[in-house]
């Protein structure tokens, strides 16, 4: 993809470059239309056919141009749409909130079963979580978008969680960056308590599970 932007040396000139730039976000913001069309279709026969919903809700967003520019300087990166498409796996993103955790993988493996969508990386934050506690279910794929110049291969993230996953997760982003936070130790006992959080969201997650499995069981007497 040739690049207009190889002259791009600060901030300014990055973002305020809008022409090729507005180009490329239309271009991830219909990569999110393609993948969550495909997940509301999923949605909808899983739920004519089980009687419920596996997905809760779909929640999309494509990086500010901002986040884009500091994620490139701290790679070293050039800033150009060219280094933005290589290199960057996130700029288009979607989250999708399940009920269950086994919803999670069903939902990811229908997904990724269709033809023209190719898994470049799988993280299961949920069988391996961070050290913090997060736990969620993240795909790099790409996909072929159609446009009046022809077909293109575009990458987006798939984070695929639970209701309490995302609820965590939530809280924990919006106190890690709290400027208000004292010493090292009060950061630490915050922390430990995040932990603490995270492990009874999981705990709660594997009962609810059970439950689900029970009125199953039940439903087939």
């Amino acid at each position: 993809m040739e690049s207009q932007w190889l002259n791009a040396i600060s901030p300014a000139d990055f973002i305020n470059n809008n022409k090729n730039f507005d180009v490329l976000m239309m271009k991830y913001r219909c990569a999110i239309r393609e993948i969550q069309t495909k997940l509301e279709v999923l949605d909808d026969e899983f739920s004519a056919v089980n009687k419920r919903n596996p997905i809760s809700s779909i929640k999309s967003r494509v990086k500010s141009p901002a986040s884009i520019y500091e994620k490139l300087r701290r790679r070293d990166l050039p800033f150009t749409e060219d280094s933005i498409v290589k290199n960057l796996d996130d700029v288009a993103g979607i989250r999708v909130i399940c009920p269950f955790i086994s919803d999670i993988y069903t939902i990811a493996n229908l997904l990724t079963s269709q033809d023209d969508i190719t898994v470049l990386k799988i993280k299961d934050y949920i069988k391996a979580p961070k050290s913090n506690g997060y736990r969620s279910y993240h795909m790099i794929v790409e996909i072929p978008v159609f446009f009046t110049e022809g077909k293109f291969p575009m990458r987006a993230e798939i984070q695929i969680r639970t209701i309490g996953m995302d609820f965590w997760a939530s809280v924990d982003h919006q106190l890690r960056y709290k400027k208000t936070i004292g010493a090292d130790k009060d950061i630490e006992a915050i922390e430990a308590e995040l932990l603490k959080c995270a492990q009874t969201v999981s705990e709660t997650d594997c009962h609810m599970e059970e439950i689900k499995d029970m009125i199953g069981d039940f439903e087939k007497i």
